[in-house]
Formats: C-alpha cells, sequence, structure tokens
C-alpha cells in the first residue's frame, strides 16, 4: 500500500471576524473545501479567519495544525487545531507559517496577513522556494497586488513575477481548492 504524501496549506487571514460575520463563514467554507480536496490546513491558530477555515476543515474531517507565538500572550488557541507548534516571536511564527506548506492562501486581513502575503510573495518572486502555489480568495487584495505588479512587470528582471503571475486570485473557496489541487499535481 502506497502511503499518501501529505500537502499542508498555510491560510492567512483576520483576527477579527467573528462567527456569523461574512469573512468569518467564506473562512469556514474555504477550511471545508480545502478538507475536501484533501489538504490539512495550517493557520496561525487563533481567532477570526484562522479559527474560521480550523473549523471548516475539522467539519469536513481534515487535519489542522496552528502555528503560534509566545508574542501574543494573550490569544488563546482555537478548540478546532489538532496540533499546536508553538514558537517564541512573531518572526519565527512567521516563517514556521511558510516553511511547513505546500501551498498558501490569504483571505482579506489587516497588516498583519498583509506581511505575510508580502514575504511569501517576495519568497516566490526571488526563488527562496519553488513551486509552490499561491492564491488569494476575492478581490480584497487585487489593487494591492496590480499596484505592485506595476512596478514589477514594467522593468524586464530575472525574478518571478516578470515572467508570470505568481499570485492567483480566486473568486471562491472552491476556486481556491481546485486551483491548488491542480497546481500541487503538477509538481
Amino acid at each position: 500500500m502506497q502511503m499518501r504524501k501529505e500537502f499542508i496549506v498555510t491560510v492567512f487571514g483576520s483576527s477579527r471576524p467573528r462567527e456569523g460575520e461574512a469573512d468569518y463563514e467564506e473562512a469556514r467554507v474555504l477550511g471545508r473545501a480545502l478538507a475536501k480536496h484533501g489538504f490539512s490546513v495550517c493557520t496561525g491558530g487563533y481567532g477570526g479567519v484562522m479559527e474560521a477555515v480550523s473549523r471548516g476543515a475539522k467539519e469536513a474531517g481534515g487535519k489542522t495544525y496552528g502555528v503560534t507565538a509566545d508574542f501574543f500572550k494573550n490569544a488563546k488557541l482555537n478548540p478546532w487545531i489538532d496540533l499546536e507548534v508553538r514558537m517564541k516571536t512573531w518572526e519565527e511564527r512567521l516563517f514556521e507559517l511558510i516553511r511547513c506548506a505546500d501551498a498558501y492562501v490569504a483571505c482579506k486581513g489587516g497588516t498583519g496577513t498583509l506581511v505575510e502575503l508580502a514575504v511569501v510573495w517576495e519568497m516566490l518572486n526571488k526563488s527562496v522556494m519553488n513551486g509552490k502555489p499561491f492564491a488569494v480568495l476575492g478581490y480584497f487584495w487585487q489593487p494591492v497586488l496590480d499596484r505592485v505588479r506595476e512596478v514589477e512587470l514594467d522593468h524586464p528582471a530575472p525574478w518571478g513575477e516578470a515572467n508570470g503571475r505568481l499570485v492567483y486570485v480566486a473568486t471562491s473557496p472552491g476556486d481556491v481548492a481546485n486551483h491548488l489541487t491542480t497546481k500541487l499535481q503538477q509538481t
């Protein structure tokens, strides 16, 4: 019997949405879609989008990871995490979220999510890591992507973004799951 490789998708997003709010419920659907496509889900382990994605994945029978940090002293691990990976600093947490994943998704978020999106995008752009698909859910990040691409695409360079779009804009949670499945099957 051949063992199937576990594919982990790290999902970034705001800690602010609560159950019943549109961003929370969309992230919950995303978690279910990812789990139904056979992915394990990794998040920052706390509330908001992180909780919703983990909850959706668990509801669909998926496995969940939460990468937390001592830095967030008052934050509590959400109850849908199977395995917590505890780091000391904010920076260690960020790079562990990136290191452990085979693919990435950025949902709507604030400055923390912006940093996560930018670091993953830059690592892909500079070929620090190759072949890891990255999607954003919905059009929230589209203006940021477009503005940055104005600089990247108008100047010939050896970097990845100049030679093709590294971040896919997905229209729905199902679109995210389908895109990541297709991309990971090509690797």
